[in-house]
């Protein structure tokens, strides 16, 4: 299967401790570059998560956010550190002593000093455990998203190269009538400048004229290089480097094609092999 570097997922995940989002995105890159942005206690996951990433994806620029809302209700009872507590107490009577003046303490200011008021800590490696499950199947999902697109992008390359060989098979369809118009031309220039050659000397000066228009070999590399780029797509994979190279071949024939060209038909012909080749490219800079 052929994966697209452009892919959005989302996983959401509920346990009693609360709830989480996981969002993975990512664009394409030449190598695979990795951003999280995680809640500070989940720090310690992120080489986690880079590794699987690692392991399953080959190039693009991946970020991945994670939202943590913790449930209030599942850090349990609420218990009083009464030594602290009398601690705070008497230090504010002191105060109090001190400035000459007798105030009720407020308990509701008591209970807001830091540690008097406790709860038991969740256990974290029971959270880290369903958020790494959730994460994997966000992965999945992400995954399944970029080979939905890198299908789609196959498809577009294939039409493309279908066109390609259409092109190809015109080019050559019309080579024998160009290069018998140009024997004609030619013999033609040669009795309106009443100049008389040799009938080898003619035969001589058109084989060369036909070696140098000559587009046979370009259109079998041509005819080569569209096998060669199906055959990357049947086999898939991370195939866009090899995508991206068969391009710059694709490109090289097309140019010397339009180079040797002496007819407006083969013109037109290398002019649109570029566009189509051109379509293409655009499509392979997004496939891993």
């Amino acid at each position: 299967m052929i994966y697209s570097m452009t892919a959005y997922s989302r996983k959401e995940v509920k346990g009693d401790w609360g709830s989480a989002v996981w969002e993975i995105r990512s664009v394409n890159q030449r190598y695979l570059e990795t951003y999280f942005r995680l809640p500070e206690q989940f720090r310690g996951l992120e080489p986690i998560l880079r590794e699987r990433f690692r392991k399953r994806l080959a190039r693009g620029k991946v970020e991945c956010h994670l939202r943590f809302e913790a449930n209030p209700a599942a850090k349990g009872k609420l218990t009083i550190n009464e030594s602290l507590a009398q601690q705070v107490i008497n230090a504010a009577n002191q105060v109090s002593g001190l400035i000459g003046e007798s105030n009720r303490i407020n308990p509701f200011q008591v209970m807001q000093w830091p540690g008097v008021m406790e709860t038991p800590e969740q256990d974290m490696d029971t959270v880290n455990q369903d958020l790494l499950a959730a994460f994997d199947e966000g992965v999945n999902d992400f995954i399944e998203a970029r080979g939905r697109e890198g299908e789609n992008m196959k498809a577009l390359i294939t039409t493309r190269l279908d066109a390609i060989t259409n092109e190809a098979t015109k080019v050559r369809a019309r080579m024998p009538e160009i290069l018998e118009w140009q024997r004609e031309r030619l013999i033609k220039k040669f009795e309106e400048a009443k100049i008389e050659l040799e009938a080898t000397r003619v035969e001589q000066e058109l084989i060369m004229l036909a070696q140098k228009v000559d587009v046979a070999e370009e259109i079998d590399r041509l005819d080569s290089h569209v096998k060669e780029t199906n055959n990357i797509l049947k086999k898939g994979g991370a195939c866009g480097r090899k995508l991206d190279f068969m391009m710059q071949e694709f490109n090289r024939e097309a140019n010397t094609l339009a180079s040797k060209s002496i007819s407006t038909d083969i013109t037109a012909s290398g002019v649109e092999l570029k566009v189509l080749i051109e379509q293409m490219r655009e499509q392979i800079q997004n496939i891993e």
